[in-house]
């Protein structure tokens, strides 16, 4: 299902997890003493299973079930790679940094050959840390590109790729000044700064920054200052880094009634606005365009796994599943050096739940992504997701 393409280290918190029941049960290295791996570092004994240690906050009160889901779907992953065998053991962090870094070095000590997890971005930074000197590489399930670099890899959905991928077909589509309006907090910040580079890559004018309060007193006052900018900048875009759990849903009502018309200012949003599925009816929305992975792969593993499972699987969890699928896939592909960073970051990339994706040598990652519109509290694929990645020798 998943192959390496032919040629030659925060989000997490804000993902409500889902009720999940039947979840595997895998036996916890800090608990019951298991024989060693053969020695990491980057490097595969092709004649054994590869040593993967999996990093989750198993025993995280408000993490459990995200935890579960992930574990289910790097099993999942595991049992479907053929003749690929991987050794996967599974730490507990806690949900905490001391967790994480303690983990690591358990898992690095017996031997782990890469690391996937942990979920966390603090927790991501410390296991990547304490396990540097082991030349253990970790490929982590934040999406904070703060915390990339060395040792640390990002497999999220970064806010640099979605900025990207939007800005330039906003630029394509003739749209030239946008307003970015964002939460003063530390994901609206990063948000910001994705849209601005990704503006000034692609051509487009950023006619103001709106920053707020996160609060929904502070959402309210800031409509009346967008609509302001707006029509004093002559900006033809608006720009939202707001998700629907947070202000989205009461800028996306306010702003048109405050007479910023979805239909002469272009709305394009940073978070995904297809989930839930009420975010679909919001007037504000309605011909805006936001971006979310290829329909077709993520729908098959969603099959696939409630089809194991029972039930949906957490949106995290296909990341887990893409990094088993990668580090299989290399490791059928590369044989000795598979978890290299020289290997991880083959410009090709791999083929994930979601569509494409590849590690970058400065540790973040980069997906593929569509470009969809909600009509009538319908989604509208407007620009596919590429299939491949361009520049790597197709």
């Amino acid at each position: 299902m998943f192959a390496v393409f032919a040629l030659p280290r925060k989000l997490a918190r804000a993902v409500g997890a889902l009720c999940l029941v039947g979840a595997l049960a895998a036996c916890d290295p800090a608990a019951v003493r298991l024989p060693d791996m053969p020695r990491g570092g980057g490097s595969v004994d092709t004649g054994r299973a590869v040593p993967v240690a999996l990093l989750l906050p198993r025993s995280a009160e408000d993490a459990s079930g995200v935890a579960r889901d992930l574990e289910n779907a790097a099993r999942l992953a595991v049992s479907d790679l053929g003749e690929v065998a991987v050794d996967l053991r599974v730490y507990d962090t806690a949900g905490t940094e001391a967790g994480a870094a303690a983990a690591a070095q358990r898992a690095a000590d017996a031997g782990a050959g890469i690391i996937l997890g942990p979920l966390f971005a603090e927790a991501a930074n410390a296991a990547a840390v304490e396990v540097a000197d082991d030349g253990v590489n970790v490929l982590s399930f934040s999406n904070n590109t703060t915390i990339a670099g060395g040792n640390l890899f990002v497999l999220g959905r970064t806010f640099e790729t979605t900025a990207d991928r939007l800005a330039a077909y906003a630029a394509r589509e003739g749209r030239r000044a946008v307003v970015i309006v964002h939460p003063d907090n530390v994901e609206g910040r990063l948000g910001r700064t994705a849209i601005q580079t990704a503006a000034a890559r692609h051509g487009i004018g950023v006619a103001e920054v709106v920053a707020f309060p996160f609060t929904e007193d502070g959402a309210v006052e800031a409509a009346g200052r967008v609509v302001a900018a707006v029509e004093e900048s002559g900006a033809d875009s608006v720009f939202l880094t707001s998700t629907s759990a947070g202000a989205l849903p009461l800028l996306a009502q306010l702003l048109p009634e405050r007479g910023l018309d979805p239909a002469e200012t272009q709305y394009i949003g940073l978070a995904r606005w297809d989930v839930p599925a009420q975010t679909r009816n919001l007037p504000g929305l309605q011909g805006g365009w936001f971006a979310m992975p290829a329909t077709g792969t993520t729908s098959a593993f969603a099959a696939r796994y409630a089809e194991t499972y029972g039930n949906p699987p957490h949106p995290l969890a296909g990341l887990a599943y893409d990094g088993i699928a990668a580090i299989g896939a290399l490791a059928a592909e590369r044989g000795g050096d598979a978890l290299t960073r020289r290997a991880l970051t083959q410009p090709a990339g791999f083929q994930g739940t979601g569509g494409a994706f590849r590690l970058r040598p400065d540790g973040t990652s980069e997906r593929a992504l569509a470009v969809a519109t909600i009509r009538d509290g319908e989604v509208t694929i407007l620009d596919p997701a590429p299939r491949r990645f361009p520049g790597a020798g197709f």
